[in-house]
């Protein structure tokens, strides 16, 4: 008889059943995958933003090439060499305007090259506007992107 009474003092039932919590876990796991997809995301965006901003960098390099060298003009729609025309790279060479304009744009394509994900460097000038116009496009492959990303900029600079 002692023992009957013990049994009318439990609860009937106590703590969570098997199918509770396998419900609790797939609920749960549900949200971490959630979760898993959100992070990828993220880190996809920020690697895009890191590309944009090293394009954006690059292009007001080329820029601030362009406004150190304004007698260069044309010349910077021209081809690149290497003309050694920059003293901290050891070269000693005295360059024309049209040569430090090549170098520059060496110099730029292979900083572009070097940076971007198969980073291409295009430069345009276009003296039929008053004052000239330069175009700066910078492009590059971006992962799940059918087409390269670009940054483009037009620079106008009066000519001496």
């Amino acid at each position: 008889m002692g023992r009957n009474m013990f049994r009318k003092l439990r609860p009937a039932e106590a703590g969570f059943s098997l199918i509770e919590a396998m419900v609790a876990l797939i609920v749960l796991s549900v949200g971490m995958m959630g979760i898993a997809a959100l992070h990828g995301q993220a880190l996809g965006a920020g690697r895009t933003a890191q590309f944009r901003t090293i394009a954006i960098n690059l292009a007001a390099d080329m820029a601030d090439r362009i406004r150190v060298n304004r007698l260069g003009g044309a010349a910077y729609a021209g081809g690149a060499a290497n003309n050694n025309c920059d003293p901290a790279g050891g070269g000693g060479v005295d360059c024309t305007p049209a040569q430090m304009a090549a170098h520059d744009l060496f110099l730029w394509q292979q900083q572009v090259q070097a940076a971007l994900p198969n980073g291409q460097a295009l430069l345009q000038f276009n003296n039929g506007t008053v004052p000239p116009t330069y175009t700066i496009t910078v492009s590059w492959d971006e992962v799940d992107q059918p087409m390269p990303l670009q940054y483009q900029i037009a620079l106008q600079l009066p000519t001496f």
